[in-house]
């Protein structure tokens, strides 16, 4: 019987939500899978026929380490996407590039995103793009997202350490929200769409958004595999698995908006068919 690790913390010891789902569809192929903490020095990832990392989500501030750990593993095993790709993938200045390709007609549509090192450079961003949204460079869940109106605003005060990425404020998130769609082995399986609460633009749980598991739209597809190409061209790999997130922009096209090629969450709990792709696509690496 094939072995595979499923890399989690310490906060989420037996996976991520709704995890039972994903483990009896792993056995159901045959497949022995427990869910380990990565930074568990007790854990031999060596001895895994297979890691795939799923709900790691306390790297943010130990991302190095984090990716380091990601490279010994690949070195030892087989690990889906992959240290390289994470190493990309956890620093949102990849959105630059993307950007960069997208204005070059090389690419989709990105939410413009441009790079912030220190105060003066977040203050010329917003000037630019007026209501503006500034991120930590690494980060996830929303944590630390300030939106400015100005320069001056004094919401910037409560900035988390830089660098940081600013973007405009899509408006679109407030009406119709933010859409993830997910692609497993290079197939578009799923889509949810979510809205934020209030006058939240967060759409994620923690701040009072929702989600919803939605048929999957042509468009949203076009764009997910869009996006996924560009990013397997930039990285010259074959991604495992993504999660393509997008909104709309002002001048009505649908713009990626993230990425999510590390950790992703299935939303098992809202979506629980996407247990079945996901045991299908470890099951193919383990061939």
């Amino acid at each position: 019987m094939p072995s595979v690790l499923l890399a989690s913390c310490a906060a989420w010891p037996q996976g991520e939500p709704a995890a039972p789902v994903l483990d009896r569809e792993l056995a159901d192929r045959g497949i022995d899978a427990r869910w380990a903490s990565w930074d568990d020095p007790d854990v031999d990832w060596a001895a895994a026929d297979l890691v795939a990392v799923r709900s790691t989500w306390d790297y943010v501030p130990r991302h190095d380490a984090f990716v380091r750990w990601a490279g010994e593993v690949e070195a030892a095993t087989t690990m889906l996407n992959g240290a390289d790709v994470f190493a990309w993938n956890v620093d949102k200045a990849y959105l630059v590039g993307l950007v960069d390709l997208a204005d070059r007609d090389q690419g989709p549509p990105v939410v413009p995103t441009v790079l912030a090192d220190d105060r003066d450079a977040i203050a010329d961003a917003v000037r630019r793009f007026g209501s503006a949204v500034v991120k930590p460079r690494v980060g996830a869940s929303g944590i630390g997202v300030v939106v400015a109106d100005r320069p001056d605003d004094p919401r910037l005060d409560g900035l988390t350490a830089g660098p940081w990425v600013v973007q405009p404020l899509v408006e679109s998130v407030r009406t119709e929200g933010e859409s993830s769609l997910f692609v497993l082995d290079g197939r578009a399986v799923s889509q949810v769409d979510k809205l934020p609460a209030g006058d939240e633009v967060r759409v994620h749980e923690e701040f009072g958004g929702s989600s919803r598991a939605v048929p999957i739209r042509a468009e949203s597809a076009e764009l997910a595999r869009a996006g996924m190409t560009v990013a397997e061209r930039v990285l010259g790999v074959s991604l495992d698995y993504g999660r393509i997130d997008m909104m709309r922009l002002a001048d009505g096209r649908l713009a990626v908006s993230e990425l999510e090629l590390v950790e992703p969450g299935l939303y098992l709990d809202v979506v629980p068919e996407n247990a079945a792709p996901f045991a299908d696509l470890v099951a193919a690496r383990l061939g």
